[in-house]
């Protein structure tokens, strides 16, 4: 029965290792188009802010309304 339940461990493992691997691809590679607008994101922006999802103006709309707060 011990052989069944580690063949079940082992699967829900590398199902998990792959989510995770997935995730971090696509947030290694960020957003084309702003999550906030819809714009497209530019190439140099993507490159230099890895994993970025708005465009400088949508960004700086959320860190002016996070200002003064305090990120845990």
């Amino acid at each position: 029965m011990s052989d069944i339940s580690d063949r079940a461990s082992q699967l829900e493992q590398l199902q998990r290792d792959l989510a995770l691997a997935k995730h971090r691809r696509t947030a290694a590679i960020g957003a084309l188009e702003c999550d906030d607008c819809g714009e497209p994101i530019p190439e140099l922006r993507r490159k230099t802010i890895v994993g970025c999802r708005r465009c400088v103006t949508c960004q700086g709309i959320v860190e002016k309304r996070e200002k003064g707060y305090r990120k845990c």
